[in-house]
Formats: structure tokens, C-alpha cells, sequence
């Protein structure tokens, strides 16, 4: 038998997980006045992928299989340059929060690789203040997940494929997360035909059903995965629950959403892209960067953090690939 006041703890630390578990919440980065707002979303099945009859279908998207998502929250925004330019600098490191117990990651974050500065602006004049930040390797988005984790003591990555293409639904299995046609694409998404060449400040469309803005559009967001142009048809006949296909090499890797750069049909809920060597083209630097992609202007990302953290070795997993 535990005693009257263990039995008490526990009762509210459980209370207390189960209330948050289910609620919005803004993460302040410490020593400044910004914060990152995280929105809930619940776990469940869903049909990845889009059937031969969608209009826009490519052949990377199919066959369509049921999967399991685990809950999580999800940033409510692409990550900002605002927000990104703090990692670049790390001028705020000196403000890591403490160690304690209740932190999912103990991490130093003196320890972290970041991003070096790039040798142009990489916003090529677009916006900074409130806009998405851009041109940024998957190594760099997966850092900044890492340093914001040591940072917050809360455990941040990117969403995997299947994760993303969950919460872009937002329990829906149309074309779009509005609907089965584009005809009211211009309300939810900044693409080709509305975007006057340039992408936008984040969250001026509505958000899908789920209050996640920019999920189509604006700029496509890196995924954790590697591209795998039979990745379905292989799935299909495995284990669907929350799955994940593991990079063993640089290129290529999955970004989703479609951007400001893109014709309708690619901003599709299951629109799939790989990276490309191509968007360092014009780096000219030997080495190039590991972690600018001086030729994609249209990629971006978000976080997620998992409703579940998972333990200390699977953290690093994350964070850490030799073939970045």
C-alpha cells in the first residue's frame, strides 16, 4: 500500500498529464518574449495516400493503406524566420531552462551543432518578421528541433511522413482538407496563382479543420523520412503503425505541402516530394553547405512533439544522422 500523500501525488501528476495531454499550449523560448504555439492532435486511423481517380494522382502516392497515428501536438505555424534566426545566433543559450525531473530531454545545449550563417540572405528579400524561414537543409530543421528541445527541456522533431499527412487532413479523406476540387484554394493555401512570386507571413489563409495554418502551400515542410517512390506499395504489406522509413542516405528526403512556387494539383493532402541534390546548384562553396539548400526557396518546416516522449537513445535517434 502506498501512503496517504504518494497516493495524493500521484493522482495529480496523473491528473495533470491526462488534462494536458488534451489541450493547446505556447512554448516560450527562454529569455525572450516569443513563443511557439503547439496544437493538440488526437491519435486514429487514417487512408494515406490518394486513389488512382483523384485528380492530380501521381503514382508515388498509391496504393492508398490504412494507418495508425499516435497523438501529438503540432506547431500551428511554419517555423519563422524570427524564431530561426535565435538558433543561428544562439545568443539566447544562456537562458536554458533548468534540469529537472519532470523534463523530457536533459541535453546541454552547448553541445549542439548550429546552423552556420549562409553567405547571402537567404530570404532572397521576400520578408523575415513573421515570415517562413527557408532554404534550410533537413540537417538544419532537425538541429533546430534538437536545440529548441535542450532549450525547453520538452522533446521536439520533425513529423514523419504519415504524421504530417495526418494532421494536413485533419480527419478528412478529400483531395484537400476542404474539399475534392481547388475552386476555393485561394482561401486556405498561397500557391502559383495567388502568391505574386514571393511566399507570405504565416497564418493570413484559414487553417484546416484541426486550426493548423499553411498546411497547403505558402512553403512545402520537411518530414523526417527518406523518399521512397514505391514507399506504398511496401507499406502495405508491413506494419502501419506509425510508421517511418529511416534515411541511410542524404538524398533523397520527403517535403509536403506544396508552396507560393506550386500549381494547385501539388498542393494536394498527399502530394509527396523528394529533395534533390539540384538545390545546392548554385552553392559555391567546396564543400557545399550542410546546411543551406542555396536553390529552394520553397521549403520550410514545422515541429511536433510527440503526446509520448521517447527514451533518451530513441531522442538521439532523431536528432543525430551520420548521412546528413
Amino acid at each position: 500500500m502506498f501512503p496517504d500523500f504518494l497516493r495524493l501525488l500521484l493522482f495529480l501528476n496523473l491528473t495533470t498529464y491526462l488534462s494536458f495531454g488534451q489541450q493547446n499550449y505556447k512554448q516560450q523560448l527562454p529569455g525572450t518574449e516569443k513563443s511557439i504555439a503547439m496544437l493538440f492532435i488526437p491519435g486514429g486511423t487514417f487512408t494515406m495516400g490518394s486513389a488512382p481517380t483523384e485528380k492530380g494522382h501521381f503514382a508515388d502516392e498509391g496504393p492508398q493503406h490504412q494507418v495508425i497515428i499516435d497523438p501529438f501536438w503540432m506547431a500551428e505555424f511554419e517555423t519563422t524566420w524570427d524564431l530561426y534566426t535565435l538558433f543561428m545566433e544562439r545568443t539566447i543559450d544562456k537562458y536554458q531552462i533548468y534540469s529537472s525531473l519532470a523534463n523530457e530531454v536533459d541535453l546541454e545545449v552547448d553541445a549542439i551543432s548550429g546552423a552556420t550563417t549562409p553567405y547571402t540572405d537567404m530570404s532572397f528579400g521576400m520578408g523575415t518578421d513573421g515570415y517562413p524561414a527557408i532554404c534550410m537543409t533537413q540537417l538544419a530543421a532537425i538541429k533546430f528541433c534538437e536545440w529548441l528541445s535542450a532549450m525547453t527541456g520538452n522533446f521536439y522533431r520533425l513529423p514523419t511522413e504519415a504524421e504530417w499527412e495526418y494532421a494536413c487532413r485533419a480527419g478528412t479523406s478529400s483531395a484537400y482538407s476542404f474539399g475534392e476540387t481547388s475552386e476555393n484554394l485561394s482561401e486556405y493555401a498561397w500557391f502559383k496563382d495567388n502568391s505574386d512570386d514571393t511566399y507570405q507571413k504565416v497564418g493570413l489563409k484559414k487553417p484546416n479543420q484541426w486550426g493548423l495554418f499553411d498546411m497547403h502551400g505558402n512553403v512545402s515542410e520537411w518530414t523526417l523520412d527518406a523518399y521512397e517512390i514505391k514507399a506504398y506499395r511496401i507499406r502495405k504489406k508491413n506494419n502501419n503503425d506509425n510508421p517511418y522509413i529511416v534515411p541511410t542516405k542524404i538524398y533523397p528526403r520527403v517535403v509536403r505541402g506544396g508552396s507560393w512556387m506550386d500549381r494547385a494539383s501539388r498542393l494536394r493532402s498527399a502530394t509527396r516530394r523528394g529533395s534533390s541534390k539540384k538545390w545546392k546548384q548554385r552553392d559555391p562553396q567546396i564543400p557545399k553547405s550542410l546546411w543551406w539548400h542555396t536553390d529552394a526557396p520553397f521549403v520550410g518546416f514545422r515541429i511536433v512533439r510527440p503526446a509520448k516522449p521517447p527514451k533518451i537513445e530513441i531522442q538521439k535517434k532523431y536528432w543525430n544522422y551520420s548521412t546528413n
